[in-house]
């Protein structure tokens, strides 16, 4: 038999499993805190969950389907697939579920990124964006934002000869910015037919801003842009359900690899439900503007200020590092737990999640005590 020749060098031999190149470098994704101090009750604001929990109709869904559990999930999700088409008016057979949002993105850079190539994202950008690209051995390259929010133009000019993929998170995790229509509109026209754009559109069901723009009429105009969405900001974090709405063709390629079975059966019936609840979701939203708006006024001042936020929480920004940490600490001791957001590369701010009222209202209370000027009722 003749050996096999390789068109590139093999990898030096070694004495134990080597992972592809890449990996190493990568920064394990670290979550927020859900734990208070020994013997405090936690009030968790760190992880952008529902404040109104979730919808009686998902929570009734989730129990009935539970019932078989000997059963495997369909496997393509086809009932929450048909439930998404007729909620949003989309094709169903152009929407993928995965298991989270994050899976997708996964399954997005498995299939499109490699050695070589590069992807580009805004600085302050969800920092899953990294992780998976560069998993899948390519170069993440973090375009300069302007006051915390997604620069077009340095995104333009960030794109290299070897730029194969675009992240956006509209609005964007951490700061609660966003891109309206026509920016969003001009950054897909300045890029390469030949490289995806996936927009990140997480936090759409908060979104009060008129001149927003979810996607939908990107992806369903182009063969090049890619809408990911999630259950887990609506009440159903713990059930990981992600969609995404792509052209046939991406859709082909990721279901050739996504698991056969990556939605389990009660996630995809409460995901349906969820769907179909159009009344709950217009209440989460009216009261996560009622509340945001609310905390934005409260906290804003001269020691602290707040990021005009779109999204299920508010960009708190200390003077320094130092008062960021020392304010986390003071909210931490008494149960309330926010997230710190240095590995965002904002060292001096603090996410905070809008949540039940109470929680709100103590929040503040305790930055008033700890002497943050801008802390105010």
């Amino acid at each position: 038999m003749v050996p096999a020749t390789f068109s590139t060098p093999l990898r030096p031999m070694s004495d134990r499993p080597v992972p592809q190149p890449g990996i190493l470098k990568i920064a394990p994704y670290v979550p927020g805190k859900s734990q208070a101090a020994p013997g405090v009750v936690p009030i968790k604001l760190s992880a952008n969950e529902s404040p109104l929990g979730a919808s009686p109709a998902a929570l009734a869904a989730l129990q009935e389907a539970d019932r078989s559990p000997e059963i495997y999930p369909e496997g393509t999700s086809r009932i929450l697939r048909e439930a998404l088409g007729d909620v949003h008016g989309l094709e169903p057979l152009r929407i993928v579920c995965g298991n989270g949002s994050d899976d997708l993105l996964h399954l997005l850079a498995q299939c499109y990124l490699g050695e070589r190539d590069n992807a580009v994202m805004s600085r302050h950008g969800f920092n899953v964006y990294p992780i998976v690209t560069m998993g899948a051995s390519a170069e993440i390259i973090m375009a300069p934002e302007k006051d915390y929010r997604a620069d077009v133009d340095a995104m333009l000019a960030a794109v290299t000869p070897a730029t194969k993929m675009v992240f956006l998170a509209n609005p964007n995790n951490p700061t609660g910015t966003y891109l309206g229509g026509e920016e969003l509109e001009r950054l897909h026209r300045g890029l390469r037919p030949d490289i995806l754009f996936v927009l990140d559109s997480a936090y759409a069901e908060y979104v009060t801003a008129e001149d927003y723009d979810v996607g939908i009429g990107l992806v369903s105009g182009a063969e090049n842009v890619v809408m990911v969405r999630t259950f887990s900001k609506m009440g159903l974090a713990a059930s990981r359900i992600g969609w995404m709405y792509a052209p046939d063709h991406v859709v082909d390629v990721v279901n050739r690899i996504r698991g056969p079975f990556n939605v389990n059966r009660p996630a995809q019936y409460a995901g349906a439900a969820a769907a179909r609840d159009v009344d709950f979701t217009v209440r989460l939203k009216q009261y996560n503007a009622q509340w945001r708006a609310w905390l934005t006024r409260a906290l804003h001042g001269n020691a602290i200020r707040v990021i005009d936020s779109q999204a299920n929480f508010v960009l708190a920004l200390f003077d320094s590092a130092e008062t960021s940490k020392a304010a986390f600490q003071a909210l931490f001791a008494e149960g309330l737990i926010v997230r710190e957001i240095g590995v965002y590369g904002i060292e001096n701010g603090l996410r905070i999640s809008i949540g039940p009222e109470p929680a709100m209202r103590r929040l503040v209370e305790v930055l008033k005590a700890f002497g943050a000027p801008g802390a105010r009722d």
